[in-house]
């Protein structure tokens, strides 16, 4: 008897929140890091390999989608964090991937 074969995942881009397969989509967790003086920064970083710990959201890898979820303010909502966001590694990310591509 043949094994029922199990759907592939599907997730929402918190930018353009279009529902693609996870494996076009690039998911994303967040680091907090205690600044000297006592407030917090929100480390945004990706995860590629799907294996970081923490909750994690799904976003397109393009950097509309970025802008969109930025302005949106989707970002601090899906990964249920507050403070300041820093994004940079990010944005890093998206631009040496768009550059091999």
């Amino acid at each position: 008897m043949a094994r029922p074969r199990h759907a592939a995942p599907i997730r929402t881009c918190i930018g353009c929140r279009r529902r693609e397969l996870a494996v076009d989509l690039l998911r994303i967790v967040a680091r907090g890091t205690e600044t000297g003086n006592g407030s917090r920064v929100v480390e945004i970083v990706p995860d590629p390999r799907r294996r970081l710990p923490g909750r994690g959201a799904w976003l397109h890898p393009f950097s509309a989608c970025l802008s969109t979820a930025e302005r949106r303010r989707a970002i601090g909502r899906a990964l249920r964090v507050s403070g300041h966001l820093d994004i940079s590694a990010l944005e890093q990310y998206l631009e040496n991937r768009h550059e091999h591509s």
